[in-house]
């Protein structure tokens, strides 16, 4: 199902109230405890702050109602559940995905559908694919110590001005994303970066190249490299900033430039688990849930209804997209295509 990519903030949270008013969402169909009380299930995701989160948070009262115990395992590689796939010996049941990797794995068919008798659709502020379950939409951007930088870098092409903005840099390293960065960094106009232009892209990825000291793959490396003082500047998240602000470490993000995605979460093919995973799934994408995720996180909700339950502080972090100007939202369209070998190339160029 092709995916519209003109979400903005207003249009997230306007459309979720219009749309979830007057709805109320239950539980999924009921399954006794004894039935699903012995199940284990594996939810592969990124750690950090966002792991703990959702420990604490959905993991912990999802197994006091319905008896599945959850065990999180950190680092999804699209590589790796691929081959799990292939071999029929799928281990994680659940799998975190950003919209390039989750796409692309639509392509390969490694998604099982899910069970709208279990988890209706029709409470997505927006329809993806229906092996597909939106969970959040993040924002990426710029960040850096306001203790050892006082004249930051503020947007992408700051980001290569290494003369004016001198200091180590931390890049992911994955395509999606980092090609979106690099493209705008090298004057790519947002209305204009798709599709993408992979040439321009590494040769903008070349002239920075020597000032990166780490491409990092685990999402909360982004606020320990500058925690630690490794790099002065990194591409991360709004979130994991604001997490890390909270918790005492000097660290700022800029909101002058920002990338903002839709995550997904997936049950792999052939899963032997997937009744459990699906209730899971139900589970975290009620309003409320999602609610708590977005004042805590502070991350755009997905659920109808849960915007009604946003703090003032979580509204404050979340990105203007309708700034189109300077803001990107990542077409998934195009990463379902092209994720694979471009990533592949990508990887490989790290290592030359």
């Amino acid at each position: 199902m092709k995916q519209s990519h003109s979400l903005t903030r207003r249009r997230v949270l306007l459309r979720g109230a219009c749309a979830g008013a007057g709805l109320a969402f239950g539980g999924a169909p009921f399954v006794s405890r004894r039935a699903l009380g012995a199940t284990t299930i594996s939810f592969v995701s990124f750690g950090g702050s966002y792991g703990d989160f959702v420990k604490e948070q959905w993991i912990k009262p999802f197994t006091a109602e319905t008896g599945i115990a959850v065990q999180y395992v950190s680092g999804p590689d699209l590589a790796k559940v691929k081959a799990q796939v292939d071999n029929k010996n799928v281990e994680w049941d659940v799998f975190d995905a950003v919209g390039a990797s989750a796409y692309a794995g639509i392509k390969d068919n490694l998604w099982e559908p899910i069970d709208s008798g279990v988890l209706d659709p029709g409470r997505f502020v927006q329809r993806v694919a229906e092996t597909l379950v939106p969970t959040f939409i993040y924002a990426g951007g710029v960040a850096h110590d306001p203790a050892r930088t006082k004249a930051p870098a503020n947007d992408f092409v700051q980001l290569w001005n290494v003369n004016t903005f001198p200091g180590a840099r931390g890049l992911r390293s994955r395509a999606s994303e980092t090609l979106e960065l690099a493209l705008l960094a090298d004057g790519v106009s947002p209305p204009q970066l798709y599709p993408l232009d992979i040439d321009r892209g590494f040769k903008a990825l070349d002239a920075i190249k020597p000032h990166v000291k780490k491409w990092f793959d685990q999402t909360a490396q982004g606020v320990t490299l500058i925690q630690t003082g490794e790099v002065d500047y990194t591409y991360t998240y709004a979130n994991r900033v604001k997490a890390a602000k909270d918790s005492g470490v000097s660290i700022d993000f800029s909101f002058g430039q920002c990338i903002s995605a839709m995550n997904y979460y997936t049950i792999p093919r052939g899963c032997p688990r997937k009744q459990a995973a699906t209730r899971f799934l139900e589970f975290i994408t009620r309003p409320e849930q999602q609610a708590v995720m977005a004042n805590k996180l502070y991350v755009i909700p997905v659920t109808k209804g849960a915007e009604t339950g946003l703090s003032d502080e979580a509204r404050r972090w979340i990105p203007e997209m309708s700034s189109i100007s300077k803001n990107v939202f990542v077409s998934d369209d195009y990463w379902r295509e092209h994720f694979v070998a471009v990533d592949k190339r990508f990887k490989e160029w790290i290592l030359t």
